[in-house]
């Protein structure tokens, strides 16, 4: 570990490994990013798609990337390094490789809420929002049911898993329950989807992320790899654990939310990309920036693939991080279990 002492006596502290890690996925998202907003209908380069970013574009280009094709990039990008740091906060949490909102039914959650009111016939808008209140709601909920002196990992594991399975069954009855073209809709939504998405999606989720991060990264971060140690360890350490532990869940949950409202509950990033960014950082602790990196780059990358895999048509963006994140958890099952863990 690095110590960066400035004058003012205010001193930072990183590994060069992750902030090196971090950097990579960075640099290795963008041009992802630029490589989508290439393709499409309209053909483009991308030496021609970073010409009209910095404004040197024809009109039609123009309206192309920034109107049509950047907001999709950037919803991308926002969900996947908000599932990311929801994913790397939960796993932290609970102190379980397998903690992750699509396990602990937070994702599940958000899902009620969209689906009430596909089957009421509401709009977008209402969608988006009831996905939100759905999540805090739910979370609330796992919160007071696992809540015994406290809420300690195992507990709010079993009592997450359960209620997934709750609503998964109510999420079934509700599709049963909606017109035909609005259960398709619903299915579409359900997998995870960023077709179409605009700047309307983006930049609510982008407000969120921009509060959020601060509080969790520089806030919470360094009592939350004190916490990994243990509840009375850390209590011993100074750390006020169960306001930590509510003040972090909440802003896992919200996370989760705001992204289930943006793309739909996209599967699979917010497990896979804290595990890809703790086994290349080599870095004990939750891994949070480098974890968001990687989950932006995962998303962008699975979309760029939904959009390419297939000529005649393109995929949801949940279905890819579905069939790469399943296979990543098989192969994550069976390290553990010839590791003896299992």
């Amino acid at each position: 570990m690095t110590v960066l002492r400035t004058p003012g006596g205010f001193s930072l502290r990183f590994r060069p490994r992750a902030l090196a890690v971090g950097a990579g996925f960075a640099v290795l998202a963008a041009g992802l990013g630029v490589l989508s907003v290439a393709g499409g209908d309209y053909p483009m380069t991308p030496t021609d798609v970073l010409r009209t970013l910095t404004g040197g574009g024809t009109p039609a280009e123009e309206f192309i990337v920034t109107e049509l094709r950047l907001p999709r990039l950037v919803t991308a990008l926002l969900v996947g390094a908000a599932l990311a740091l929801a994913g790397a906060v939960f796993q932290a949490l609970v102190r379980n490789p397998l903690g992750s909102p699509d396990v602990l039914g937070f994702t599940q959650g958000a899902a009620t809420g969209a689906l009430v009111v596909v089957v009421l016939g509401g709009s977008s808008l209402a969608l988006s929002g009831a996905a939100v209140v759905s999540g805090l709601a739910t979370g609330l909920l796992i919160y007071a049911i696992a809540w015994r002196n406290g809420v300690h990992g195992y507990r709010l594991v079993l009592v997450g898993i359960g209620m997934s399975a709750i609503l998964t069954g109510i999420n079934g009855y509700l599709l049963t329950r909606a017109p035909l073209m609005d259960a398709a809709r619903a299915m579409l939504w359900l997998t995870g989807s960023l077709d179409g998405r605009g700047w309307s999606d983006a930049l609510p989720l982008l407000t969120v992320l921009a509060v959020l991060t601060p509080v969790v990264l520089l806030g919470c971060g360094p009592a939350l790899r004190m916490m990994e140690l243990g509840d009375d360890t850390a209590s011993a350490l100074g750390v006020p654990v169960r306001r930590l532990r509510l003040v972090l869940l909440t802003a896992a949950v919200l996370l989760v939310s705001f992204a289930a409202a943006a793309a739909g509950p996209v599967s699979f990033v917010a497990l896979t990309a804290p595990h890809l960014a703790r086994r290349l950082t080599r870095a004990p602790g939750p891994n949070l920036l480098p974890s968001m990196c990687v989950g932006a780059t995962l998303l962008v990358g699975a979309d760029l693939l939904a959009q390419r895999a297939f000529t005649d048509h393109q995929l949801p963006v949940g279905a890819v991080t579905g069939a790469l994140g399943g296979a990543y958890l098989v192969w994550l099952l069976a390290m553990e279990r010839r590791a003896g863990r299992l």
